[in-house]
């Protein structure tokens, strides 16, 4: 049985991520690709911050996970903010700037 988040990723064909979302595994090989075609692309982190009750920061992070976006175990923990019932997790990812 197909679960509602797997039936909206397979609608919206959302498994494939743009490349500068790729791993850093895999940002290297895609730079030495395209070393021959144009100039290297610099890398540049950038930063995700989820904040909400810990149920949907954590229900995110599983779908952030489903999409192929980033892995359950990149995410910082759970820690919380100044208002009660409030949490937030952080993803620092490196992507290509052109």
């Amino acid at each position: 049985m197909m679960t509602q988040v797997q039936k909206f990723v397979t609608d919206q064909n959302l498994a494939q991520v743009p490349l500068q979302y790729l791993q850093s595994e895999d940002l290297d090989a895609l730079t030495i690709n395209q070393s021959a075609q144009k100039p290297l692309s610099v890398r540049e982190p950038i930063k995700h911050l989820l904040i909400g009750s810990p149920q949907a920061v954590t229900s995110t992070i599983h779908f952030l996970q489903i999409i192929g976006y980033a892995n359950v175990g990149d995410w910082s923990q759970l820690l919380p903010t100044v208002n009660s019932g409030e949490v937030m997790s952080i993803l620092i990812r490196q992507i290509l700037v052109s």
